[in-house]
């Protein structure tokens, strides 16, 4: 039974400014997760088919087809995801410190949908009379803005949203709010590519500019529902540089490192995996499947992989020992190693001539998947937990920022690499050295990482509950 109390939760005049109390899930949550579905079509469709644009689509302004290396590719690809993430670091300082989760994000989402507005407009150098690399570049700055501003609020706001009564059902909105990401991406990796390839960039690109206003709309219909925690003022520096926030940081920001290789390799399935496909037996009983379109799998899969872990696995291995959650980042960064090493395998015949069916990758897209459901929904929970209650949006952003960023930099970073040295005649890391150097960085954090978690001492903060 509920225990509502509408009427004692304090306001701004217009908004509500406190979780109501109550033990049900929050009414303001179906509009953040119908938000978070229709933006992650957008982005997750634009970054689909990013790879396969550039080495097969991009043109020059006088209309020519003029495709990057795939070493180059790379790089864009990875620069900028790395943009995606490293933004919300300063989009959750600006949150918490002066303007709120909810005008953050609604104000920066306007943003976004220009960014693909360009994105779409790429298509028609005739028309707009600009070269399309800079309106691409424009383009993806724009989305990496309008990202940073809503990746650090958007999953610390469903955090808001609960209080001490109802702060049991944090776990379960996490899985849902991570399931509406996939439910999301999973259309939109499968109908981006078939676009790019049947009607061309303009509308590849414009359709997940669609969803973005789709997106902004339906989280603006629950602006009286949610409950908007203040912006901080000069009590977040406070509170970020008290003894409690450089503890929760110092904290972290190991655990953070450790899991940076994973979301390098994770992220390959947009670049590396896209280029391995176009050497596989794509043919799915008759049909051939686009090798952009293989990237579906993952958030396919997550839809079915979140309540089995939720309600099957993780049950089932209680009855065992505590499922803690640094077990389960432990257990899903050994999977990613083990995701790499199938990949690895993969390339290893292509390297000696053969044509490999691309249940190869459906393999490692399998074991990929289970190590991200164990990986980043649990680090994402796990860190709005140990965020203390006027920092939730910067820690989000920390992480963001450590974790995913810099993965995808240094994944960047060795592609640059390796451009320079073919540039230079001398290659290096080609074929399955390439997966097998990945692997091999993973391996080594993923032991470091089982040896420090015996050690992490923190503590849990949640938004309507007292010290």
């Amino acid at each position: 039974m509920s225990t509502s109390a509408n009427h004692s939760v304090p306001t701004d005049g217009k908004y509500r400014t406190a979780p109501v109390l109550s033990t049900e899930m929050p009414k303001g949550i179906p509009y953040i997760i119908g938000n978070e579905a229709a933006e992650r079509f957008s982005y997750y469709g634009m970054t689909g088919i990013l790879f396969a644009f550039l080495t097969e689509y991009l043109r020059n302004s006088s209309g020519s087809k003029t495709p990057l290396d795939p070493n180059v590719a790379n790089q864009w690809v990875h620069y900028f995801i790395m943009a995606v993430y490293a933004f919300p670091l300063l989009g959750a300082v600006l949150s918490d410190w002066l303007f709120g989760k909810y005008r953050m994000i609604i104000s920066v989402s306007l943003l976004y949908c220009l960014g693909h507005g360009l994105l779409a407009a790429m298509d028609y150098p005739a028309v707009t009379h600009i070269e399309p690399k800079i309106v691409l570049a424009m383009g993806l700055g724009l989305i990496a803005l309008g990202s940073g501003g809503i990746k650090p609020c958007v999953s610390a706001h469903v955090g808001d949203q609960f209080g001490a009564q109802n702060k049991h059902l944090i776990p379960r909105v996490f899985s849902w709010f991570y399931f509406s990401i996939n439910a999301g991406s999973a259309v939109s990796m499968f109908l981006t590519p078939w676009l790019l390839e049947n009607h061309g960039p303009g509308w590849a690109f414009g359709v997940p500019g669609i969803f973005m206003v789709l997106a902004t709309f339906i989280f603006w219909l629950g602006r009286f529902t949610f409950a908007h925690i203040p912006p901080s003022g000069v009590g977040f520096f406070r509170e970020t540089f008290s003894v409690d926030g450089i503890r929760a940081i110092l904290n972290l920001v190991p655990l953070y490192l450790m899991v940076l290789p994973f979301f390098s390799l994770f992220d390959q399935q947009h670049s590396s995996w896209v280029e391995q496909a176009k050497h596989m037996n794509c043919n799915f009983f008759g049909y051939e499947i686009l090798p952009a379109q293989i990237q579906a799998v993952n958030p396919v899969l997550i839809l079915l992989f979140i309540p089995t872990f939720a309600y099957l696995l993780y049950p089932l291995a209680a009855r065992f020992f505590e499922v803690t959650p640094l077990r389960k980042v432990g257990v899903g960064l050994l999977l990613g190693t083990l995701a790499f090493v199938v990949v690895a395998l993969a390339q290893e015949r292509i390297d000696h001539g053969e044509t490999p069916h691309f249940s190869w990758q459906i393999l490692a897209y399998l074991i990929m998947t289970a190590a991200e459901v164990l990986v980043s929904i649990t680090v994402l929970e796990f860190s709005y937990t140990q965020a203390p209650r006027k920092m939730k949006s910067f820690v989000m952003g920390v992480f963001l920022f450590i974790s995913m960023a810099l993965g995808n930099l240094f994944t960047a970073r060795v592609n640059e690499h390796i451009s320079v040295r073919k540039a230079a005649g001398s290659a290096v890391l080609q074929g399955a050295n390439y997966f097998w150097f990945f692997t091999a960085v993973i391996a080594i954090t993923t032991a470091l990482f089982i040896v420090w978690s015996q050690f992490y001492r923190g503590r849990t903060y949640i938004q309507g509950e007292q010290d």
